[in-house]
């Protein structure tokens, strides 16, 4: 593989053109209609790739898929309903993909900063459909990962997990729901932080129970200038929406680019499992991907309530653990999360 590369500074230019064989590879990518979700289902299909294409909107996805077919020819995507927010979408979904062997999973979609709402499962709507509802999927679609010699999970969170040190992007224990009092940042801050605390964790898992062919990998796009940053916080003053527009403008990349983190994740050969990957310029805050480093919130995998949740739902707890182990539990203990955790159990 030829990779364009600057010596001055040893830059590596890692594009879609570097993208391995993936023909007859099958991959689900969710949110899969617009923005970097349409750039990654577009980067694989026209490669070769079989793309499941989850949305909650059929329309959209099937004008994405014709959009797509029409400007490069022949493609294979299968667009299926998903709404991340629903356990019992989520499950529809994954029975109807369980009889085909998946080989890359690409937790895509998500909801950024809106206003107070939740899922119809009740859960907060940001931490529910960004990180709740993709634990749910890749639990329900882990049977078919199995079936794939090399499967992969790629999770994509985003720098506003480091909004921490803003104690925006920190796990609020004692209100994990936003019960007692609601930020849309620091809730959208939350949540991505829990997409690297899973990733992280999954890929832990893994290795210890001996499956060396699966990787876990995680990816943030920068500041790419998409639908979902075009629609942020409807309900913040116009001055702070036009601030936000003119730094976008700015520091902003198109979607291609911001993309390509996810590629990179999702086909990269030499990648190691648990790595995060990001964009290469000032802050992270665009150009070609890279390994980079998440905050150590993220990595503080002792505290993370997926220990909790590996219990309570069972399922990959099940599949993960070695024979005779056991699932440590964290110090935050099941009864103190019961009331938001349990229903997972109808995803087991």
């Amino acid at each position: 593989m030829s990779i364009s590369t600057s010596n001055a500074m040893s830059r590596i230019y890692w594009s879609e053109s570097n993208i391995p064989d993936i023909q007859g590879k099958h991959f689900v990518v969710t949110g899969g209609n617009s923005g970097l979700g349409l750039e990654t289902v577009r980067a694989l299909a026209t490669r070769g790739a079989i793309v499941t294409l989850a949305c909650r909107d059929l329309a959209k996805g099937n004008a994405a898929r014709e959009s797509i077919a029409k400007n490069f020819g022949s493609v294979q995507i299968d667009v299926q309903e998903l709404d991340l927010a629903s356990l019992s979408s989520i499950k529809n979904f994954a029975a109807n993909l369980s009889s085909k062997p998946i080989d890359v999973l690409i937790n895509n979609a998500g909801i950024m900063a809106p206003p107070k709402s939740h899922t119809s499962d009740g859960f907060e709507l940001q931490l529910g459909t960004n990180h709740l509802g993709h634990f749910a999927l890749t639990a329900q679609l882990w049977p078919a990962l199995m079936k794939s010699a090399s499967p992969r999970v790629v999770t994509v969170s985003s720098n506003a997990h480091k909004m921490s040190q803003m104690k925006l992007g920190q796990m609020h224990w004692d209100d994990l729901m936003s019960d007692k009092k609601y930020s849309a940042w620091g809730a959208y801050a939350q949540s991505k932080l829990a997409n690297l605390l899973f990733a992280f964790e999954l890929q832990r898992r893994a290795t210890a129970a001996g499956k060396t062919n699966f990787k876990s990998l995680a990816a943030h796009p920068g500041y790419s200038a998409t639908n979902l940053s075009s629609s942020v916080a409807p309900s913040a003053p116009s001055i702070f929406r036009k601030l936000t527009k003119n730094i976008e403008g700015v520091m902003g990349q198109e979607a291609r680019m911001g993309a390509l983190p996810q590629l990179y994740a999702a086909t990269e050969t030499d990648i190691p499992g648990g790595a995060y990957v990001g964009p290469d310029g000032f802050g992270e805050w665009r150009g070609y991907p890279k390994l980079v480093n998440a905050n150590e919130h993220a990595k503080n995998l002792e505290t993370y309530f997926v220990s909790v949740v590996y219990i309570d739902l069972g399922y990959l707890a099940l599949q993960l653990v070695p024979a005779g182990g056991t699932v440590p539990f964290t110090r935050y203990s099941t009864a103190r999360l019961s009331r938001h955790l349990m229903p997972l159990n109808s995803c087991a």
